[in-house]
């Protein structure tokens, strides 16, 4: 019994530590280091929405997800839910949407490096 306690007090410790990683990324200033440059936009048109704006958005419900699960893992071991189903479909929605954020991320990335490496 113990060793779940302890395995559980590790996730949510790795999910808030995640969180607090995803609020920085949302709360950086446009135009300070490391920011986003908010210039293009997506498709071209002016009636679309900038890049940044798309990304910060997203960032901003996968923080938002995992805010939600962590209050209901909070509320079920503190005994006010005994919902655990409903636990454990937000803590689902949290981790896909921050694997979904990790891989557009990693593709980005794929991306610039390709744009980088070539030939002039």
């Amino acid at each position: 019994m113990e060793s779940i306690t302890s395995n559980l007090l590790a996730a949510r410790n790795a999910i808030l530590q995640q969180n607090k990683t995803l609020q920085n990324v949302a709360d950086k200033p446009a135009g300070g280091p490391g920011a986003i440059p908010s210039s293009p936009t997506i498709g071209g048109g002016d009636d679309k929405a900038p890049f940044a704006t798309t990304m910060r958005e997203a960032i901003g419900q996968v923080n938002q997800a995992q805010t939600a699960a962590s209050e209901a893992a909070a509320a079920y071991e503190a005994g006010e839910t005994s919902d655990i189903a409903a636990v454990m479909l937000a803590k689902q929605k949290a981790s896909v949407g921050f694997e979904a954020t990790l891989q557009v991320r990693n593709k980005l990335l794929s991306a610039y490096e390709n744009i980088m490496n070539m030939p002039v």
